[in-house]
């Protein structure tokens, strides 16, 4: 795997992983979009809303009425399995993007020396959670070589090699790989909910 590649292989539409790879807030969106949903549906979520507003620009998106933005989501085919609480989300990282980072996603780690003002910058962001901002982090540090100080801490397992997460993938061997950890996981939780309880000696 190589150390840095800003390669990404998602969507399996290019123009929606060259949006990713250009664009801060784009790429933002997509990591907020992948839960409880295929990592191909999320992440193509910011190339859908640029094909309908004609961009992903944050500032823009944040001038809109809400509702409005909440519309756009929901046309089929929608964003998301929740296209309307998502959109939500969207709606309301965008306001924070364009109040506190000049309407540009990617500021929120441009010039970021330590990677715990990175964490928690994006822990600030609606949507992101302790795993997802760790899988951020991971994905700015293994594709973008966004590397602060104490990067790897930051982003927990996700820093390892194990193919676990969308910042593992840059080509389609690497995505049928985190496929495969995925349905493992799965498959593996499953397993542990149905195992029966053992017996307390009496």
């Amino acid at each position: 795997m190589p150390t840095t590649s800003k390669t990404l292989y998602i969507t399996g539409i290019p123009a929606g992983d060259a949006l990713l790879q250009r664009d801060g807030t784009a790429l933002l969106i997509g990591m907020l979009l992948d839960q409880q949903v295929p990592m191909e549906w999320a992440f193509t979520g910011p190339y859908t809303i640029k094909q309908r507003l004609g961009h992903c620009d944050a500032k823009k998106i944040a001038a809109m009425k809400m509702e409005k933005f909440v519309s756009v989501c929901c046309e089929k085919p929608a964003i998301h399995r929740f296209p309307a609480s998502m959109a939500k989300r969207i709606y309301e990282m965008c306001e924070i993007i364009a109040e506190k980072y000049k309407g540009k996603g990617a500021n929120i780690w441009k010039d970021v020396d330590d990677a715990e003002e990175l964490r928690r910058r994006l822990r600030e962001l609606p949507g992101y959670g302790e795993e997802k901002t760790e899988i951020f982090i991971a994905l700015l540090g293994k594709r973008f070589g966004i590397r602060p100080k104490g990067w790897k801490v930051k982003a927990g397992v996700f820093s390892d090699t194990q193919p676990r997460s969308v910042a593992d993938i840059y080509s389609p061997a690497t995505l049928l790989k985190v496929r495969g950890f995925k349905k493992m996981q799965r498959a593996a939780d499953v397993d542990k909910q149905d195992r029966p309880l053992a017996r307390v000696p009496k």
